[in-house]
């Protein structure tokens, strides 16, 4: 299984080029086909890949699916489009074709428009994010709290589907689990995976490292170098 590292801001262009070049309609060859957007583009990470595909799970369009809908077969179809809360999933009930590709496409405009705007402003921001204080701070998980927020224990961006920054997830070691009749103890190990968000400032100054105990941790990117100490002036000979 790979995580799909790819900048969600180049895909969303990626799939607007291909949705103005015709890329859903249908071709010649096979008239009669139709193509779903995100599942037939070039853009899904599973394009072409009959075997071996990965999870949707790890798509780099999973931040912007409601957590509510991430668990269905196709989650990118559920992600909304429009201040009237439609998606893929229902323009397909009901909407042509022509329509379907108009709101579409007033989504991909309005989502490009809206990441460039964050990063242009979160690149003009020339205050130092926050540094966290004491030793160094375990990360805060994304959905750990009622309202979700960086990773960072001293910054207090909140998180946006659309706010740029980085995504991580981390699964743990084994967990306890108890069975009818028995005491909880350890069984074969499980899979529990945590997600974390550092904002665009913090990305760009932290990382989150996972430890062997299952602590994620916040750490500079490039750990600041201790000064040298001052050369002593020698007098001439």
């Amino acid at each position: 299984m790979r995580k799909d590292e790819r900048d969600l801001l180049e895909v969303l262009k990626a799939e607007l080029d291909f949705l103005e070049k015709g890329g859903y309609r249908p071709s010649p060859r096979e008239p009669r086909k139709f193509n779903f957007i995100f599942e037939d583009s070039p853009t899904c990470m599973n394009y072409d890949s009959k075997d071996n595909r990965d999870p949707c799970s790890e798509c780099v369009l999973m931040p912007l699916v409601p957590p509510e809908c991430r668990t269905q077969t196709v989650p990118c179809r559920h992600i909304p489009l429009n201040t009237q809360g439609e998606t893929l999933d229902a323009l397909y009930r009901y909407a042509d074709q022509r329509d379907l590709e108009d709101v579409y496409g007033k989504w991909l405009r309005a989502a490009i428009a809206s990441l460039e705007e964050q990063r242009r402003a979160a690149r003009s921001n020339t205050t130092r994010p926050a540094a966290p204080t004491g030793p160094v701070p375990a990360g805060e998980p994304l959905f750990g709290k009622l309202h979700p927020k960086c990773a960072n224990p001293a910054c207090p961006a909140a998180f946006h589907w659309l706010a740029g920054g980085k995504f991580f997830r981390f699964t743990s070691g084994a967990v306890a689990t108890e069975t009818k009749g028995q005491a909880a103890e350890y069984g074969e190990k499980s899979a529990v995976a945590k997600h974390y968000w550092l904002c665009e400032a913090c990305s760009q100054v932290y990382t989150l490292e996972h430890e062997a105990d299952d602590r994620v941790l916040v750490k500079l990117l490039w750990p600041e170098v201790p000064a040298s100490p001052p050369v002593k002036s020698l007098s001439a000979a």
